[in-house]
């Protein structure tokens, strides 16, 4: 068993297909072979088809002949980093979603994969079941799933254009800052799904605010009065764990 993956067996869960009813196709880039087969094993439990690389060189050759769906990709390689994989595979047009791994307590790393592209981390140790949940929340978001290409993102009346950067409740034009922008962004991207502080300043701030957290607080203050006010609200509080953005009852 390797020392950087818990011994947890992913949960039975509805099977997750393209949108052409065939088998979603990952590529896991790890050069410790132990954990690759350990994530081969749990992600084929998924009825998902995989391949495996070992060095960033490798792993760009198979992305381009076998057209993943998602990428699980380290970012320490023993040629080129995950982070320059990254940028080649940008560079030809390929937004396939990436989930790096990183050393834990590594933020530096975190904060340069999501900047750099990136759509998701996991530290290690990690557990098996968090890398898949955290693969099917990207893949389902993705547009190869049948998700729309449209740079317009919904979620009930809420909309936000990723092209023209306006933001519109119930059809009412809604005039945010760049940081604000950033974070409902973020939020709506990660619909139903709790995002702590430290997630939220990666991503929208790019660094960690030693410390300082509260400034999370503060902006999500800014948004709520913005896109919840006079309405049923959709930024929701987890006590203890971060924030949520959700389609109110009323609209599902």
């Amino acid at each position: 068993m390797s020392s950087f993956v818990s011994s947890s067996r992913p949960a039975a869960s509805l099977p997750l297909k393209r949108a052409d009813g065939s088998a979603v196709r990952v590529l896991v880039v790890d050069d410790e072979r132990s954990l690759t087969d350990l994530l081969k094993m749990a992600l084929r439990y998924e009825g998902w088809e995989i391949r495996t690389a070992e060095t960033g060189r490798q792993a760009l050759d198979i992305a381009r002949e076998f057209r993943p769906d998602a990428i699980v990709l380290d970012i320490m390689l023993p040629d080129i980093d995950g982070m320059s994989v990254l940028h080649r595979l940008r560079a030809d047009g390929d937004d396939v979603p990436v989930l790096f791994l990183t050393a834990k307590d590594a933020l530096d790393d975190r904060i340069a994969g999501l900047t750099a592209g990136g759509d998701d981390y996991v530290t290690k140790p990690f557990s098996l079941e968090e890398v898949v949940a955290r693969l099917r929340g990207l893949i389902r978001r993705s547009t190869l799933t049948g998700a729309s290409s449209s740079p317009v993102i919904s979620l009930g009346d809420l909309t936000l254009n990723e092209d023209s950067h306006e933001v519109s409740r119930g059809g009412v034009p809604i005039d945010l800052t760049a940081t604000e922008y950033e974070l409902l962004r973020f939020l709506m991207r990660n619909p139903r799904r709790v995002l702590s502080k430290a997630q939220i300043l990666d991503r929208v701030w790019s660094y960690e605010f030693q410390g300082k957290s509260s400034v999370v607080e503060i902006y999500i203050s800014y948004l709520r009065k913005k896109i919840d006010a006079g309405r049923p609200p959709m930024i929701h509080t987890v006590r203890g764990a971060g924030y949520l953005l959700k389609v109110p009852e009323a609209q599902e």
